[in-house]
């Protein structure tokens, strides 16, 4: 599927790019890339992309909103997304007609079974006719085609102001019968499934909420490849489709039981599948578990899926073998798995068993809040929580091994403070997006650029081996990864700091050049992230001091940092220390 979406939009002029890593660089608004457009956005608002103005992948993304309900039928943790972008060339003919043609002509589906939706108007923006009458040229009927309001069929801006504009969703219809005189592809009622976005991005939205047409307008869609496969292939769920075959086989060989022939258990096989899955992928872009960020997301889907495993009676240490399944399985797609899976095994290895040592010590805690509960028979609701919420603890093992003492939960208590956990948690998620996503301010710009000399710097100062682990920019501050298993020295970071101010000071140019993957790499220019590059990039390079693989955005010359200074230097996680800096006028 990856392979015949790419070369349908490479043979109608798209170039292939690759995937870009589960990170954001320089992105401050997002935990994890959850989008196929997230890498793009700069382009979509009007920088150059080396490979040229038509473009098509397939990208690995990774949403966390939903993670307590992935076990279901339908929500994943880890999903891939087929897509193909024009940045100002082609729009909606164009667009509409290649999905149709894609979807009827190259996959078989059958017109009949295809519903669709466009934008019913709001305010000044009027209601997107054009996009209904190209799908009637294609032969959709007026009862396939349903019209929706902005909540339905609009995208953007992604901050608060920025590019944005009507789309229009494709649906698969089961062919079931309506529900009620209601039932569209907005219902939820089953029968129709979301398959595929077309956004057309042709306003922009200023800060007074103000819409005007775009000078560039642009095309983004995206298509779900978990969702398109259980269609096509017929089944019931993403789960029971060739992406976690093996992965399900492989849990049927160590629990001894059989997916599908118990509710409780089919839950608990997929939650392991979707978990691990992402887990491997997250590793391999070089996280490790952690307290905070990236992190401690993927901590808690190691620690998820151990406990699940345990529900499965599978007891003994073994998430390597799962990983394994999955690099194998998706090392063609993607080979940073292949080219990183010491790191996975070894890392993955090691957070299930921290995690067996923390459950013990749960075990234990659960033991003293018995005794203090005294002849109760009920236990609260505070409690309960907090054992989940410091020991990862899940509340179905507390309620069963209460049970077993004659005791109950009081769940309409946990579940009170619960929810309210997970609207504090989804409140702190919402508020990175207040900027936008990549924020292009002059300060940020200015702070991008810092980031290259202070990457350089550290080169020269310790070890030529330092590579960038992760960066973090705001418009008050960077913040910057690297891999060191030891503290700076703060004679070092005065050397540090020193040399960046020099190049600062020496009021040097900043300059881009477009070339070949091969021809930066002959230069020894600095990119990291190898797999996100396309056959053309950018290398922005600093007289002498520093050459780097990167989208963008830079000032044209380092004076116009004014001056550098390091305000922190700390451990982010094993083997990866951080360093917070600013820039500006200092005295």
């Amino acid at each position: 599927m990856r392979e015949t979406y790419v070369d349908f939009f490479k043979e109608r002029g798209h170039a292939y790019i690759r995937s870009a890593p589960l990170i954001p660089e320089n992105d401050p608004t997002v935990l994890f890339t959850t989008a196929g457009m997230h890498p793009l956005v700069p382009y979509l608002l009007g920088e150059k992309h080396p490979a040229g103005n038509r473009l098509t992948d397939f990208q690995k993304c990774v949403r966390t909103g939903d993670i307590d309900e992935v076990g279901d039928a339908s929500h994943l943790t880890f999903f891939e997304m087929l897509g193909n972008w024009s940045l100002g060339d082609y729009f909606k003919e164009e667009s509409i007609g290649w999905s149709y043609e894609f979807l009827t002509s190259v996959l078989g589906m059958d017109p009949n079974h295809l519903a669709v939706t466009a934008f019913a108007g709001e305010g000044d923006i009027p209601r997107d006719e054009e996009t209904a009458q190209i799908w009637k040229s294609h032969g959709m009927r007026d009862d396939q085609i349903y019209f929706y309001g902005k909540e339905d069929n609009w995208w953007g801006p992604a901050g608060q102001t920025g590019p944005c504009g009507p789309d229009t969703e494709i649906f698969f219809d089961d062919g079931r019968p309506k529900c009620g005189p209601d039932c569209g592809p907005s219902c939820h009622c089953g029968k129709f499934t979301e398959i595929w976005n077309n956004v057309f991005m042709q306003y922009f939205k200023d800060a007074e909420g103000k819409f005007t047409p775009l000078k560039q307008k642009n095309v983004d869609t995206g298509m779900g490849l978990e969702r398109i496969l259980r269609i096509l292939n017929g089944k019931e769920t993403v789960y029971d489709t060739p992406l976690f075959t093996g992965i399900i086989g492989k849990l049927e060989d160590l629990s001894g039981k059989k997916y599908g022939e118990n509710a409780d258990d089919t839950k608990a096989f997929r939650i392991v599948s979707d978990h691990l899955r992402a887990a491997t992928f997250i590793l391999g872009d070089g996280v490790v578990p952690a307290k905070i960020g990236q992190g401690y997301i993927l901590r808690r889907l190691i620690r998820r899926a151990s406990r699940y495993m345990s529900k499965l009676g599978i007891e003994k240490t073994c998430m390597r073998e799962i990983a394994e399944v999955v690099v194998s399985e998706y090392s063609k797609a993607y080979p940073e798995l292949e080219r990183n899976k010491d790191f996975i095994y070894t890392n993955i290895t090691a957070e299930e068993e921290k995690f067996r040592e923390t459950l013990t010590k749960g075990l234990r805690r659960f033991n003293e809040m018995i005794a203090e509960n005294g002849d109760k028979k009920v236990l609260d609701g505070e409690m309960v929580f907090r054992l989940y919420d410091t020991f990862g603890f899940p509340v179905e093992l507390t309620t069963e091994l209460a049970a077993e003492k004659g005791l109950q939960v009081d769940m309409e208590d946990f579940e009170r403070r619960f929810k309210a956990h997970q609207d504090n948690s989804r409140a702190g998620a919402d508020q990175q997006f207040k900027g936008g996503l990549a924020d292009h301010s002059e300060e940020t710009t200015k702070l991008h650029t810092a980031t290259h000399l202070l990457n350089a710097a550290l080169k020269r100062v310790i070890s030529p081996d330092i590579n960038q682990k992760g960066s973090n920019i705001t418009a008050d501050r960077l913040r910057f990864d690297f891999n060191l298993d030891r503290k700076c020295t703060p004679e070092e970071l005065k050397e540090v700091e020193r040399l960046v101010n020099d190049v600062i000071k020496a009021a040097v140019p900043v300059v881009c050049e477009e070339m070949t993957y091969e021809e930066a790499k002959a230069r020894n220019a600095v990119g990291v992230f190898a797999d996100k590059y396309g056959e053309m990039v950018k290398v922005y390079t600093i007289g002498d001091f520093s050459c780097e693989i990167c989208g963008g955005p830079h000032v044209s010359n380092t004076s116009e940092l004014q001056g550098f200074k390091i305000k922190k230097e700390e451990s982010s996680a094993a083997g990866v220390r951080r360093i917070k800096a600013v820039v500006g006028k200092f005295d």
